[in-house]
């Protein structure tokens, strides 16, 4: 199957386990992916993830994080960068996400950094998604 955007793929492949409440998603790794995923770990939207397989059926299995009541960690994801209208944003106009709370994945020369890590090292890049 051609996939035209793998990370819209992925965020949806999130948004629907947090909403059928699943333990775990699976999707197709990839490197860009992966660092994805260690973000949202760093950031706590996600209890961990691993990277099983070999060759082309590398599989990104990510353990989604649940709070009281099994409300999900993750209440929300969009898609800012896609293939039909690329987005890029410098570090002076990068803005916190939800005042803090959520955090802005941007894809950089020095490699996959959140919006305080561009805000830091003073760069800029594709902006691929918000998770709040």
């Amino acid at each position: 199957m051609n996939q035209t955007d793998p990370i819209g793929d992925m965020l949806t492949r999130i948004r629907n386990g947090t909403m059928a409440k699943a333990e775990v998603v699976e999707m197709p790794f990839s490197t860009l992916k992966g660092a994805i995923a260690r973000i949202l770990k760093r950031e706590g939207f996600i209890q961990d993830f691993t990277a099983e397989g070999g060759g082309a059926r590398k599989m990104l299995r990510m353990y989604l994080k649940y709070g009281v009541n099994r409300e999900p960690v993750i209440r929300g994801l969009r898609r800012i960068s896609k293939p039909g209208l690329r987005r890029y944003i410098s570090s002076r106009d990068m803005r916190s996400v939800l005042s803090g709370t959520g955090v802005a994945i941007v894809s950089t020369s020095r490699g996959i950094m959140t919006d305080r890590e561009v805000r830091k090292y003073n760069v800029g890049g594709e902006w691929l998604c918000i998770v709040w």
